[in-house]
């Protein structure tokens, strides 16, 4: 049975709301406290619980001490329901859903409130988060409308049994997300503290650290100058220009190509001002709290399905900084990484058999190599990652006339979408995810990393399309092995603390390192199974039992 929450304010601490039991025509019910009820409901049944946002309720019961197994979240569902339509940059909420459902005009919903701090979602329980709905708006009657509605679309789509995971597999995902964020990554801020001194020297009252001020010192000495700011492209493409030399950016590997006595400091710059800045001191009295590092996920974030981070980079934390990610004392980590991630996808939504006999090796590449390559594996791998990525030039360009010879029908599903991107048009994940159309916007702003944009008509275009239907539905396997991961771990110590696009980081008690490890490696091969059914296609982990995560391989 499918239980309804309707997140409803009902007095001045914010506790009361309405259940509503499904199918409709059950009379709602008014409860005192939410967490209560939800808490007895969820220990007796364990319904799917349906609710307009997940970030708008789970973080507050999750304060609460209350878990929900199941839940459909009406927001994501709204969003993956109308990319299929090739509608995007709509308002996503409740009420503009339910506008759109009666042909109203659509407005946005009230902008949420600032965040609260890091970690903290919201302050009191289910309180609103924006101003209070319009006068007359029936939060209960548009749950029910919208739900409604979102099943009958669904049925509708091009393969609804697909679609339907994607949905299951996006809400369970929005549930681990606040569950990571309200458990925290384990984090030694007195470590993190002595990394940063030894590489950048103690922090100043006013400017950057000594390390930085040393380096730009030496920076301005190579080009002849004192008053050069390395922080700044602009200035130092020009400082190069005056010496004789062109440069189109300063990223390294074009840095690294200039013989210049400014280069080395220059590159040593940008690597520590980016770790003073991204994750020096201010970023661990900003989210470093109780020792753990609590990150804002946003599930779906990006256009291919991967996660975003709104602030703290949890998606981007230095290999150096993670050394201080150092497990309870008892504990231990273990770090999962699925290897060759995009490669196997390719071979299992191609249906191409040969490519899916070396996908059921270890190393794929070293398979496709004996295979089509004369046991060349570096030849094999610029193939595969060219034809993924739209590479047709210089050393790619031979290794591709090989794959194409020998896997046609992974080379044309590629090739397929790359022609229908050119064009102008959609294409969509294994289980439905559609990319936006052409110059189509971002998902959501203020994301960190920043969000994906569809590129214009032509061969950008077609190299998005090209590697969308490929990493969108790697995003989905990966979703699909931390959904069944999290059940799996469901009543144990175990807690999921991190993830990163096809990395899982589970933190556990030292003597449950191997329980742990060997679920992980079954959630991957039941994600396998529940994407493409009896496929020859394996999807083998790298996983690693280490006290501290930068010890992972």
């Amino acid at each position: 049975m499918l239980i309804m929450l309707v997140a409803a304010v009902q007095d001045a601490e914010g506790r009361g709301g309405r259940l509503v039991e499904m199918p409709a025509g059950v009379p709602s019910r008014p409860v005192a406290d939410l967490a209560t009820a939800i808490a007895e409901r969820e220990a007796a049944d364990q319904p799917r619980w349906i609710w307009p946002a997940t970030t708008d309720i789970y973080p507050a019961l999750l304060r609460a001490g209350v878990r929900v197994a199941r839940c459909h979240d009406l927001e994501l569902t709204e969003a993956l329901l109308s990319g299929h339509a090739g509608r995007w940059g709509e308002p996503r909420g409740l009420a503009a859903a339910r506008a759109r459902l009666h042909g109203l005009p659509v407005h946005p919903d009230p902008p949420r409130s600032e965040p609260a701090p890091p970690g903290f979602a919201q302050g009191a329980l289910f309180e609103t988060a924006g101003p209070p709905p319009a006068a007359g708006f029936d939060a209960e009657q548009a749950i029910i409308e919208v739900y409604a509605d979102q099943q009958r679309r669904l049925a509708g789509t091009e393969h609804p049994g697909r679609f339907r995971t994607l949905v299951a597999a996006e809400s369970a995902g929005a549930l681990v997300a606040a569950e990571m964020g309200h458990t925290g990554l384990p984090w030694r801020a007195d470590v993190h503290d002595r990394l940063l001194r030894e590489l950048l020297g103690p922090p100043q009252p006013v400017g950057p650290p000594r390390r930085l001020a040393e380096l730009t010192a030496e920076i301005n000495a190579a080009f002849g100058t004192h008053n050069l700011h390395p922080d700044l492209p602009a200035e130092v493409v020009r400082a190069f220009a005056r010496a004789g030399i062109q440069i189109p950016n300063t990223r390294r590997w074009v840095l690294r190509e200039i013989d210049h006595p400014a280069v080395a400091p220059l590159l040593e710059f940008k690597e520590l001002y980016r770790l003073w800045t991204a994750n020096g001191w201010t970023w661990l009295d900003s989210w470093v709290r109780d020792g753990r590092f609590h990150p804002e996920y946003v599930p779906g974030g990006v256009v291919s399905g991967r996660w975003g981070a709104r602030g703290g980079g949890a998606l981007q934390v230095p290999k150096v900084i993670r050394r201080a990610v150092i497990a309870d004392p008892g504990w231990t980590f273990v770090v999962a990484d699925a290897g060759q991630l995009e490669p196997r996808i390719l071979a299992a939504v191609s249906g191409d058999d040969r490519l899916a006999r070396a996908a059921a090796a270890g190393d794929l590449y070293a398979a496709l190599a004996r295979d089509s390559f004369a046991g060349d594996r570096a030849k094999a791998k610029i193939a595969l990652i060219g034809a993924m990525y739209g590479q047709t030039g210089g050393d790619a360009l031979p290794a591709l006339a090989v794959l194409r010879r020998h896997y046609p029908t992974a080379f044309d599903y590629v090739e397929q979408a790359a022609r229908t991107g050119e064009n102008g048009g959609l294409v969509r994940s294994w289980l439905g995810r559609t990319c936006p159309p052409a110059a189509g916007p971002a998902r959501d702003a203020g994301l960190d990393p920043p969000d994906e944009v569809a590129p214009p008509p032509g061969r950008a275009r077609g190299r998005f399309t090209r590697n969308f239907v490929i990493q969108a539905t790697a995003a989905e396997w990966a979703l699909i092995l931390l959904a069944t991961l999290r059940t799996a771990l469901a009543g144990t110590r175990a807690e999921l603390v991190a993830f990163v696009h096809d990395e899982v980081v589970v933190h556990c008690p030292a003597d449950q390192a191997e329980q742990v490890s060997e679920a992980v490696r079954e959630c991957a091969t039941r994600a396998g199974r529940m994407l493409f059914g009896a496929t020859e296609v394996r999807f083998p982990l790298d996983v690693s039992v280490v006290g501290s995560y930068a010890d992972a391989k």
